[in-house]
């Protein structure tokens, strides 16, 4: 009889801790480590005590080397197209803009016997009194009545004075020259279809950079490859600059010292002019990029708190 009760008593034991609301309540819940607890929160912002007057005042510096480069940009843009479209036609302003020209005007001495008729003569044939190169054409006339003729725009052009003066003096023919100013004149066509080339990618260069200067104010790593497009168009202005110089200096002074002809040549001024005025603006805007890709407060600099601005102005380094 002992073992019935038994089993009631188990029976309404087991029931007691069904019903009791400790044992239907969930387990609690684990704390969770400081780790977890920085996973979960949402990360602070940026230097939230930053505001746009502080980082227009942080930034005043690097945003004037940036405008100041656009500037520049925009000023050797300039040159840049006069000297590209110098020479091409004869109008008032492009017909005072060339390389340089030879003066034919008294080809023959006139240490020579009868030396003004042959030159009259050379003329009534075709021979013009001066030739002026440009970039992309040349232009011929005579002395009394100005420009009367420039030869079509041409990419890759360059300046054959041989053949120029074989085709209006002697009517197309022919002639047998030596093999010095055959190097010469594949040198001469060489650097001046280089020049052409380093001039137009020089002059797109820096329209594109007008534009994309001003992103040097928000980070320094815009300032990298800013600062290689820009040294990219400055190797090519100063090299086409450089280029020129050489052929003309070397042009006037290769014609000057044959003696027996009496040609002189002078270099354009005004082209050498604009010419290096626009590789001078290139080669600033060049060096300011460089360096605010390591110095001037960028904006991202102030956002992160790398660079920290004081009450009294003064720009510090971040904690």
């Amino acid at each position: 009889m002992a073992l019935p009760s038994i089993l009631r008593i188990r029976r309404r034991n087991q029931t007691e801790k069904a019903s009791s609301p400790a044992a239907s309540a969930p387990p609690p819940p684990r704390p969770s480590t400081s780790k977890e607890e920085e996973l979960q929160s949402p990360a602070p912002p940026l230097n939230p005590h930053v505001t746009k007057d502080d980082i227009r005042r942080a930034t005043k510096l690097r945003r004037g080397f940036a405008i100041s480069a656009s500037v520049s940009y925009v000023l050797s843009f300039i040159f840049l197209m006069l000297v590209i479209i110098g020479n091409t036609f004869n109008k008032p302003v492009l017909r005072d803009i060339y390389f340089y020209t030879l003066d034919l005007t008294d080809i023959v001495p006139k240490s020579v016997p009868n030396a003004s008729l042959i030159n009259s003569i050379a003329q009534s044939i075709g021979l013009h009194d001066f030739y002026q190169v440009g970039l992309w054409n040349f232009c011929e006339g005579y002395q009394n009545e100005g420009i009367t003729y420039c030869s079509p725009p041409q990419n890759l052009y360059w300046f054959n004075p041989v053949a120029v003066l074989m085709n209006e003096l002697l009517a197309g023919a022919t002639i047998a020259l030596p093999t010095q100013v055959l190097t010469i004149l594949d040198v001469l066509r060489i650097t001046s279809q280089i020049m052409f080339g380093f001039f137009v990618t020089g002059a797109v260069l820096n329209f594109c950079l007008v534009f994309a200067s001003p992103l040097a104010v928000r980070s320094r790593w815009w300032s990298l490859p800013l600062a290689g497009f820009a040294g990219l168009s400055t190797v090519f202005v100063v090299a086409a600059a450089i280029a020129v110089s050489v052929i003309s200096f070397a042009f006037k002074y290769a014609v000057t010292a044959q003696q027996d002809l009496n040609i002189r040549a002078h270099v354009g001024v005004r082209m050498f002019v604009f010419m290096w005025l626009a590789a001078g603006f290139t080669i600033y805007s060049s060096l300011v990029h460089a360096a605010m890709g390591c110095c001037c407060a960028s904006r991202r600099d102030i956002e992160t708190g790398r660079r920290v601005l004081r009450s009294d102005g003064v720009i510090v380094q971040g904690g």
